[in-house]
């Protein structure tokens, strides 16, 4: 009986350690499942993010693709406008050519017609015997014709005369006649500094300057007074032609060399003559201007470089 128990025991015994490394080995097992069942999982999402970064990559790739092919079809219709635009800009390189190919032609054409026309006023004043009865009038009209033909006309004038400015005088007051006029009184004056004075410029068209200065003079100075005044500092000569006219008001200081300005519609004339006056004085590197400072009358001050 004692050994049927103490067999019993151990058979009991035997089976508690069989039972216990059975469990003990199956909870190593389970223990190994789960950490390969973890390592499945991060596998699993380490596969899953591959596959969302390639899905966005081929997403970013199509986008790049379309960009492409965007920027492809822009440049193509950047190159059309481009071409269309040379070709613009070639007609009208072209058209610019011919016009100013046109401008030249006619610009030397109308070089020619005043040349010509100056040289038939020139022949005209110089032929004339201002002695005889409407010569003066006949020099006023080359004169008017002078002007009209110089309007606009900006070219340098060459210096080409040695002659005193009392020969520009002499000849600015034959020609207008300014000092056989009966309606008023004409006073030629040559300060002492300017009495034999030297320039080299063109004397026949800075006499055309004087003449249409005085010849201005007449026309505004129904009474009283006009006197012509040479004076220099050494370095220019300055005549001054001064009249007790109308005057000319402060405004109209400039307007008056504006080309065809007539501030009097009375008088006769087309208003290009003090406008020719500044021009041809400017061209022989001189200047016309007005005297704002004078009041009764007008005051006109005609410089040249000596």
């Amino acid at each position: 009986m004692t050994i049927l128990l103490i067999i019993l025991i151990l058979f009991i015994a035997a089976l508690g350690v069989a039972l216990y490394f059975q469990m003990k080995g199956a909870k190593e097992q389970a223990e190994e499942g789960q950490q390969l069942l973890k390592d499945y999982q991060k596998r699993v999402n380490e596969l899953e993010k591959l596959l969302k970064d390639y899905s966005d990559l081929q997403k970013n790739f199509d986008s790049v693709g379309e960009g492409y092919e965007q920027a492809l079809l822009q440049f193509d219709k950047m190159e059309e406008e481009r071409q269309t635009m040379a070709n613009v800009k070639e007609k009208l390189e072209k058209q610019v050519s011919d016009i100013m190919a046109a401008k030249s032609t006619l610009e030397q054409a109308v070089v020619q017609k005043k040349d010509l026309i100056q040289k038939a006023a020139d022949d005209i004043k110089k032929k004339l015997d201002f002695s005889a009865p409407n010569a003066q009038s006949i020099a006023q009209l080359a004169n008017s014709i002078l002007n009209l033909n110089d309007v606009g006309v900006d070219t340098a004038i060459e210096a080409e005369d040695n002659c005193q400015a009392s020969d520009i005088t002499a000849q600015a007051i034959r020609e207008t006649g300014i000092d056989k006029i009966d309606y008023l009184k004409f006073n030629n004056r040559i300060a002492e500094e300017a009495q034999g004075v030297m320039l080299f410029t063109n004397q026949s068209m800075a006499t055309r300057v004087l003449a249409n200065l005085l010849d201005n003079a007449m026309k505004f100075t129904t009474s009283g007074e006009v006197t012509l005044l040479t004076t220099s500092d050494g370095n220019n000569v300055e005549f001054i032609v001064e009249d007790t006219g109308t005057g000319i008001a402060a405004d109209d200081a400039e307007k008056i060399f504006e080309p065809f300005t007539k501030l009097n519609s009375f008088f006769d004339g087309a208003g290009c003559g003090l406008t020719v006056a500044r021009s041809i004085a400017r061209r022989l590197n001189g200047d016309v201007k007005l005297d704002p400072e004078h009041k009764s009358g007008a005051r006109f001050i005609f410089t040249l470089p000596m």
